[in-house]
């Protein structure tokens, strides 16, 4: 018998809410778990385009994201999940309780990391799972018959997903597999800016992994002077500064909707804060990557402290997201 996990979650709009079943779960490689997933109801599932997730809410009242990497054929949504060492309770959620039959609530299909309509060559670069984006772009390229080359880096031959699929699919010869960990000197070491500085001048490039692995492919496309919408990213997490007495400390947020003044301590975010008074804003990655919890700004300035906005944008003063970000002001006045 199946078990339902989670009724539909206060931030997904009623009239998109997907109710799905897990019809397929399978291990893609070490510590990275596959579901597939489609309709309780057998229906014909919203499509989406290479760069896409879902949001699932996960036993606990957890919501996360995950990027899809199956084809959108209205049949079936697959997604790939890392079980973290650090996890807050999301990819261990789904490791230890998601099992084939469950049904589980979803968003529909949202894309902050799309490829451009272009007909340029695109150079994609991915690191452990944050391949699962990077797969479904390559797919499509493949189909498109656009030129592109793949890079993916993983610790070892056993924490590489999809590198079976990759080798057996029809652009294998344009894909390049490399490892970090003890099996390094199995291939050759993946230097991004020499990678770089053979493209020609029009290719996009698109990346997604851990913080340094990206920030490594933006520095390289800096010091050769690219514009920065040459170089289109995707985290799986947030880097949080170095802490500083004068933005780490306690701060108040006023909601404007109700007058409420909320003090924020220290060590608790806005997000915290609003849950223990009893609100209820929405958030779901609770590490700035999202944009969920985007809020608009109506006095005070805040800390940028999330990876969804950008440069212009933080500069703007105008919106944040509290899941992550503080205050450098004594108030902020959020419009909630």
């Amino acid at each position: 018998m199946s078990a339902v996990l989670d009724a539909t979650p206060a931030s997904f709009a009623p009239a998109t809410a997907l109710r799905l079943r897990v019809v397929r779960r399978v291990q893609l490689a070490e510590r990275v778990l596959g579901l597939d997933l489609e309709a309780a109801d057998g229906s014909v599932l919203p499509a989406y385009t290479p760069g896409a997730h879902i949001e699932l809410r996960l036993p606990g009242g957890i919501t996360r994201q995950y990027s899809l990497h199956g084809p959108s054929d209205g049949r079936r949504y697959g997604i790939g999940v890392l079980h973290a060492e650090d996890s807050r309770g999301g990819s261990r959620a789904v490791h230890e309780h998601l099992q084939e039959g469950d049904l589980v609530q979803a968003s529909a299909p949202r894309n902050h990391f799309a490829l451009r309509a272009s007909d340029a060559p695109v150079l994609l670069l991915a690191a452990g799972i944050g391949i699962t984006p990077i797969i479904a772009m390559a797919d499509a390229l493949a189909r498109e018959g656009r030129p592109f080359e793949l890079h993916y880096v993983a610790a070892s031959p056993q924490r590489m997903a999809f590198a079976e699929r990759i080798r057996g699919s029809g652009y294998g010869g344009r894909a390049r597999l490399y490892f970090h960990g003890p099996c390094a000197a199995q291939t050759p070491r993946l230097d991004i800016p020499a990678l770089l500085g053979r493209q020609c001048s029009r290719t996009e490039v698109y990346v997604c992994g851990p913080h340094g692995f990206i920030q490594a492919a933006i520095d390289a496309a800096a010091a050769l002077n690219w514009p920065k919408d040459r170089v289109t990213h995707e985290r799986f997490g947030a880097v949080r500064p170095l802490a500083n007495e004068a933005v780490d400390g306690a701060f108040e947020v006023e909601l404007a909707r109700s007058g409420k003044v909320i003090r924020i301590a220290p060590d608790q975010t806005i997000v915290e804060a609003m849950l223990a008074h009893g609100l209820a804003p929405d958030t779901s990655c609770e590490q700035g990557v999202c944009g969920t919890c985007l809020t608009r700004v109506l006095d005070g300035e805040p800390d940028h402290r999330d990876t969804y906005l950008t440069d212009a944008e933080k500069s703007a003063n105008d919106q944040m997201l509290i899941c992550c970000s503080r205050a450098r002001s004594a108030r902020l006045v959020l419009a909630l």
